[in-house]
């Protein structure tokens, strides 16, 4: 079958080639891919900055479309059902192997491209929140706001009662998110107000040393990512200046289990129901992958990037 292969090297960072069908377990459904969408760690394991889980990895954890074959065990949806699904990997496929516990099933009214960009930004924001606590009522300084989880936690967060300020490397890359709920709007953590109850912070580096100093009394940091790549230096005595007693929490989203079907069918439930709506900043054809990563590496694209399989 086609697949979309790490490239050799250091020239493309993916190619179009041959890989072989997958060969599922008895709890695995087989899913013919319609769309799949690309995640940053992703490319950061393409490009060798993050370390690949196998010598044979293939990228592809957000995939749509549908199931050819069953499980063996009867769990899951049966052939010819349309699902989303977050499979551990070799999703950037014709065909992919999918635990059935990672998959859920898709109404008429929602598409493939529009489920793809679900699984991993959205369950990303989904367990973040839950990480957060109850955010009705609270003030909640959200950093890398621009991408698909800060989409999604903008919104969810905002439905939720919370007044969100949204941080992004531009004004143009946060254009949609005063429409999702965000209160405010800025392109750098040192000009929002605080303080903060809660502060979700992605990017590291010095980002985090500045959400923190806005972070109130008391108040919480959850910490989800380094997207800037630089690491984050911590001054103890700048705690007292401002956000004493305030907790530091690393997130990371696998942390909630390996089971995701509940997740997806939350978010699918909530996409239906016309009270979420994914940030899809292109859609192409798969056969422009390479293209969408390197866009998505220089931060061109606003939200999530799919990909249709022809």
């Amino acid at each position: 079958m086609r697949a979309i292969l790490p490239g050799p090297g250091t020239g493309a960072p993916v190619v179009l080639g041959e890989a072989p069908e997958p060969e599922p377990a008895a709890d695995e459904l087989v899913l013919a891919v319609e769309a799949y969408s690309v995640n940053r760690g992703e490319t950061l394991q393409l490009a060798g900055v993050l370390p690949r889980p196998r010598p044979d990895w293939r990228p592809g954890k957000d995939v749509a479309g549908l199931v050819l074959r069953a499980a063996a065990d009867g769990t899951g949806p049966a052939a010819g059902t349309r699902v989303v699904a977050h499979p551990p990997g070799y999703g950037w496929a014709e065909r992919v192997a999918v635990p059935t516990r990672n998959a859920a099933e898709l109404p008429d009214s929602v598409d493939s491209v529009t489920a793809a960009a679900l699984p991993l930004a959205g369950i990303t924001a989904l367990r973040l929140l839950r990480a957060a606590g109850p955010v009705a009522g609270r003030r909640v300084l959200l950093t890398g706001a621009s991408g698909g989880v800060g989409h999604y936690v903008t919104e969810l967060a905002a439905a939720s009662g919370a007044a969100v300020t949204a941080v992004c490397a531009s004004r143009e890359r946060g254009t949609r998110l005063p429409e999702l709920g965000a209160v405010e709007v800025v392109t750098s953590v040192e000009d929002a107000e605080g303080p903060f109850d809660v502060a979700l912070e992605s990017v590291g580096g010095p980002s985090l040393s500045a959400a923190l100093a806005r972070t109130a009394p008391g108040g919480l940091l959850v910490w989800f990512g380094q997207a800037g790549g630089a690491p984050a230096t911590l001054d103890f005595f700048e705690f007292f200046k401002g956000p004493a007693q305030a907790r530091i929490a690393h997130f990371d989203y696998t942390a909630s289990g390996p089971a995701y079907g509940d997740d997806l069918a939350t978010l699918v439930r909530l996409v239906a129901g016309g009270r979420l709506h994914p940030e899809i900043g292109t859609v192409r054809d798969w056969s422009r992958t390479a293209d969408v990563i390197a866009d998505l590496r220089g931060r061109r694209i606003r939200g999530n990037a799919v990909l249709t399989v022809g």
